[in-house]
């Protein structure tokens, strides 16, 4: 992932269709919380410049700029398994086998549900021959997205690259939320959003912690900031990954974004306090 403001947008969603079965498994947990986006502290959003108009986003492609994202199955036969795939040097057909660290990791994972009410933030380990691997636990059965956030050695810029994933079972699309400043994360814990998504603009979005009542000001770094933010467009699945501004431990951690477009988005927002990694999910409009 990249430092500041990264977009990286996913292709297009397929429909999602009612009491479908699937036939296969993947690994994320569900986020069960909260709506809404988060702002940030800091000048950054209104210096980050937005992406050109025509630009291609990242992750609507399995393959990108000489990289391909290569999983070894795309079905899985239950909510519970192992996913296995490698990135391939398009040039030669060989696994990457060596990269540049990116917020404490060579390569960070996301999967999350077409309907967006699943998500998860994987850390997978990866063998001498370039292949990654890593214990998936799904909520229930579906169509999911897989993105894959990464630079190889030797590039100056990372790319993120996407693939679908399907879970056997039946499935049932659950309807997104609405919009709401406020999440409860559970165990006391309550996430607040200020700001807003604007198509084609750098825009602060702070997310304040709280627990019991009370502002959260010892939050614990993790991936080497106070907070990690993802959002999703819903309908495409388009990638906006967003970092955090330098700041302190809490209550509020801010960050910038760039909406790529008008829409609906999905934000999960990773934190860590009391050793615990939990996920507060926002609904946000940007128009």
């Amino acid at each position: 992932m990249r430092t500041g403001l990264k977009i990286t947008a996913f292709a297009a969603a397929a429909a999602a269709t009612f009491g479908t079965a699937y036939g296969v498994g993947s690994g994320v947990s569900p986020v069960t919380a909260a709506r809404q986006p988060a702002p940030e502290h800091g000048g950054h959003a209104e210096q980050a410049a937005a992406p050109a108009a025509n630009a291609l986003p990242g992750g609507l492609q399995v393959s990108e700029r000489g990289y391909s994202l290569d999983l070894e199955k795309d079905r899985l036969p239950g909510t519970r398994g192992e996913l296995r795939f490698t990135i391939r040097k398009d040039a030669t057909g060989k696994p990457v086998t060596s990269y540049e660290k990116e917020n404490d990791k060579e390569l960070h994972l996301i999967v999350a549900s077409r309907d967006l009410s699943a998500y998860r933030h994987l850390h997978p380990v990866r063998a001498a021959d370039g292949t990654w691997s890593t214990p998936v636990s799904l909520p229930k059965a579906g169509d999911y997205r897989v993105f894959a956030d990464f630079r190889p050695h030797g590039e100056e810029e990372g790319l993120t690259l996407g693939a679908g994933l399907g879970v056997a079972g039946t499935y049932t699309p659950e309807p997104l939320p609405g919009h709401a400043a406020r999440a409860a994360v559970g165990d006391g814990y309550e996430v607040r959003i200020e700001g807003a998504l604007r198509p084609g603009a750098a825009r602060e979005l702070t997310l304040d912690v709280y627990k019991d009542g009370r502002p959260v000001t010892d939050l614990e770094p993790y991936l080497g900031a106070y907070g990690h933010l993802v959002a999703l467009r819903s309908g495409d699945l388009a990638y906006l990954h967003v970092h955090p501004h330098d700041g302190r431990p809490g209550p509020g951690v801010s960050f910038t974004a760039t909406a790529p477009s008008a829409g609906t988005y999905r934000l999960f927002l990773d934190f860590k306090h009391d050793g615990e990694v939990r996920t507060a999910a926002f609904t946000v409009h940007a128009a």
